[in-house]
């Protein structure tokens, strides 16, 4: 099995993954001029209510249009986010009220709604405490980054080139960063998802599952490197890759099998969570096996010295 030899081809598909999450990025950028992200109360400030009802639950045009009516310039709580939750709640987003607002707001729902509204869950989160949360979540990847390079470089010390090892995990690492920031981005235009907590605490997750397996192929390559002195070294890392597949996959889909069944079967609270896990593991396996381990190749034939030469024509001989 010869996968070193599409290299190039799992890096477009790559691309074409991660260029419409660019797109997506941008146009949100663009549109809002609040970043890339459509973000929830956990980083840009805000208050989540969860409410149950126990008569017809309304239609969120009404929820919205009540969140309207009761907005003021002193808690502008207008245009609120709105998201079932199973078949009589609704998830609401709105920028922050205190507690007063929020029993007026449940008082006016059991009004003009009828029956009874329970308060499933009520939290609210300050623009200061938001912009400081993502400010540690930036700094949280980074450090999370540098420490990967620092320990790879450590770890692979005695093997030629040892930075490329960290180099190359690093670069897979921030494919599978770019894949969820696009996939969030697109869901969000799509479905009106939030980035929140659970968002970042997948993002940590998956880096975290995709640099265990890249350091597991690259462990594999300095093992045989040891073994196989006189293979040259696209065969030797195209049999390591070899070595380490079915482990890889068997080990990445007994997870994404569980994922996957809680994202069908799972309360509508979590699947944000885990679609965005699922994603991340999926594309953590890939990136470990089809980008990290063929840009040692790359690097190593510094194959970018031929992207852009045309080859000479043959001359043509009377």
């Amino acid at each position: 099995m010869n996968i070193i030899k599409n290299r190039y081809l799992y890096f477009l598909i790559s691309l074409l993954v991660i260029i419409p999450g660019i797109v997506f990025m941008v146009l949100h950028w663009t549109s809002t001029g609040e970043g890339p992200l459509p973000l929830g109360i956990d980083f840009r400030g805000g208050s989540l209510l969860e409410v149950q009802f126990s008569g017809p639950r309304p239609t969120i045009e009404e929820v919205s249009a009540l969140y309207n009516d009761l907005s003021t310039s002193a808690q502008p709580i207008n245009n609120p986010g709105v998201q079932p939750l199973g078949e009589d709640s609704y998830s609401i987003r709105s920028k922050t009220m205190d507690e007063i607002k929020k029993s007026e707001v449940v008082a006016q729902m059991e009004t003009r709604f009828g029956g009874t509204v329970t308060v499933l869950n009520f939290s609210s989160v300050s623009a200061a405490i938001g912009a400081e949360v993502t400010r540690s979540a930036g700094f949280a990847i980074a450090i999370a980054a540098l420490a990967i390079l620092v320990y790879i470089w450590f770890a692979f010390r005695r093997v030629p080139h040892a930075f490329r090892y960290g180099t190359a995990a690093i670069i897979a690492m921030l494919h599978d960063v770019f894949v969820l920031l696009g996939v969030e981005a697109m869901f969000g235009y799509f479905f009106g998802w939030e980035a929140d907590a659970l968002f970042l605490t997948a993002l940590l997750t998956v880096i975290g599952f995709s640099v265990h397996d890249t350091i597991v192929v690259f462990d594999r390559v300095r093992e045989n490197s040891t073994v196989f002195r006189r293979l040259d070294y696209i065969t030797l890392v195209n049999h390591s890759i070899v070595q380490t597949l079915q482990r890889s996959i068997n080990t990445q889909l007994t997870v994404m099998l569980t994922l996957f069944a809680l994202a069908m079967l799972g309360g509508a609270s979590i699947r944000h969570f885990v679609i965005i896990l699922l994603v991340g593991i999926f594309s953590g396996t890939y990136s470990s096996i089809f980008n990290a381990a063929p840009i040692l190749v790359v690097w190593e034939n510094r194959e970018w010295r031929t992207w852009f030469k045309r080859e000479p024509k043959a001359e043509i001989v009377a």
